[in-house]
């Protein structure tokens, strides 16, 4: 994994990916991985918490390993599982072949390496330096969090049927949350911790130049612009993050526009918008919206 020297080479690396951070989250990215510590990101949708994982993999040239979590979400999910269909056939072909096999090593041999399915959490232990990302955090419950707890608080886990695996160089880990709950304190001291909010209009528009350079410097302005309007002036259901404004663009772009007009941009509403009370809302204000 390359050194990273400081906020301003983490930001420029992170830059070179196509990621563009302010000073603050340069700063904290720089710090979790200075003194080893989870970041924790939280913020709207759409504003660039998971694609901050995915450019730091990209910028250390280290593997991005993925756990979404989901309501429900458990140990056996994120850690590890047995592959129960493989343990059936190998137990079946011992007792096709074999009429006197030792039963204890029949079960040892059951729980071999081989049969092991390891999950996110695992493969980042085993596999590190990594990138381990714990995608919306706040969907799991209190005492899934629990057990992030420990293993972020420790780096190992223990396999009874295998010993302990321990990191030999602990991952990277960016935890992301929307907000839809509060996170417990216990695993927010366990971070550092950032609120990502949505860029400001000159900063947004060098972020659809960047990732989209196809996209005219008008239309980037225009499609900010709206976008931004969009975020503060109505009271949308699900407001658009930046990903919308770059897929609103990216698809402006496929259709050879090179300006924002009110018949385009009612026609493309579905690239930025995706309730229909908020298509309603934002095509009944589009002449305002668009307006210089």
């Amino acid at each position: 994994m390359n050194v990273v020297g400081s906020p301003a080479e983490l930001a420029e690396r992170l830059a070179a990916t196509g990621y563009l951070s302010d000073d603050g989250l340069a700063t904290v990215g720089y710090l979790a991985l200075s003194l080893n510590r989870p970041l924790l990101l939280e913020g709207e949708p759409g504003t660039g918490k998971t694609a901050l994982a995915e450019a730091l993999s990209e910028a250390l040239a280290v593997p991005l390993i993925r756990l979404q979590c989901y309501e429900g979400i458990d140990s056996t999910q994120a850690l590890y599982d047995w592959d129960f269909p493989r343990q059936i056939l190998h137990l079946r072909t011992i007792e096709a072949t074999s009429t006197d096999a030792d039963v204890e090593e029949v079960e040892k041999s059951l729980f071999d390496e081989r049969f092991l399915l390891a999950r996110p959490v695992l493969r980042a232990l085993r596999e590190s330096p990594a990138v381990l990302l714990v995608d919306e955090v706040d969907r799991a419950d209190d005492e899934f969090e629990a057990f992030l707890l420990e293993v972020l608080s420790t780096h190992q886990v223990t396999i009874p049927e295998l010993g302990t695996v321990t990191a030999a160089v602990p991952p990277i880990v960016v935890l992301t949350s929307n907000r839809t709950r509060e996170v417990h304190d216990a695993l927010k001291r366990r971070c550092l911790y950032h609120w990502i909010d949505h860029p400001g209009l000159e900063r947004e528009v060098e972020i659809v130049r960047t990732r989209l350079p196809d996209v005219s410097q008008r239309l980037a302005e225009q499609v900010t612009h709206a976008v931004q309007r969009m975020r503060a002036d109505l009271d949308l259901l699900k407001p658009p993050g930046v990903a919308e404004t770059l897929d609103w663009s990216h698809a402006l772009t496929a259709l050879g526009a090179d300006h924002l007009d009110v018949q385009t941009a009612a026609a493309t509403l579905g690239a930025v918008l995706k309730y229909r009370e908020d298509a309603d809302r934002v095509r009944d204000s589009l002449d305002r919206l668009l307006a210089s």
